[in-house]
């Protein structure tokens, strides 16, 4: 579907020199003589380079639909992670690299949105927040108000994160899979 440059936003995909991008920032500058243009800031969706690109704001871009599916996670496999779709029961191995960092909070049966495209799996989306229970942390400092500051902890996963002085070991608390933060103790 051809869309106008000045349209695109943040988390488009679009089809640009026979490759596939995802916008990651659009900015549209108005200079004091000529014509707007649209400075794009762009990420290969297969080898994960950047590109800024400056489009004339009457020129037209490809934006690509991606199908998202939900699958579920069944097993780790050497390198691969195994899959299995919802509806068809069909099974995939994709990579950790595709998902990045998110990976250390995939629990077996977990269901994800994997993102394609003509077949070719491109990314894997995990729930916004996973529930983790603390198996280490660090004792509270005399004197620390629980406003302003954070102790670091170990969750059941391995990953550390920053908590607030009252959580303790065993602690069951809600963590964003995107950057890894500490949103809320789990309510059980």
């Amino acid at each position: 579907m051809k869309v106008n440059a000045i349209t695109l936003r943040s988390g488009n995909v679009i089809e640009y020199n026979d490759k596939l991008w995802v916008v990651v920032k659009n900015d549209i500058q108005q200079p004091g003589k000529g014509a707007s243009v649209a400075q794009v800031e762009m990420r290969d969706l297969r080898t994960g380079n950047k590109d800024n690109v400056r489009f004339r704001t009457q020129e037209t871009v490809e934006r690509v639909r991606l199908e998202q599916d939900d699958y579920q996670y069944l097993y780790e496999d050497g390198d691969g992670l195994v899959f299995m779709h919802q509806e068809t029961f069909e099974q995939i191995t994709l990579q950790k690299d595709i998902i990045g960092p998110p990976v250390a909070y995939l629990v077996e049966n977990m269901i994800v949105e994997v993102e394609t495209y003509e077949g070719e799996p491109l990314g894997v989306r995990l729930p916004d927040t996973v529930t983790v229970e603390i198996v280490e942390a660090d004792p509270v400092v005399k004197g620390q108000t629980a406003t302003t500051s954070y102790k670091p902890a170990v969750l059941a996963n391995g990953e550390r994160i920053m908590v607030p002085p009252h959580i303790e070991s065993g602690t069951r608390v809600v963590i964003k899979t995107e950057d890894g933060s500490y949103v809320e103790r789990a309510k059980d």
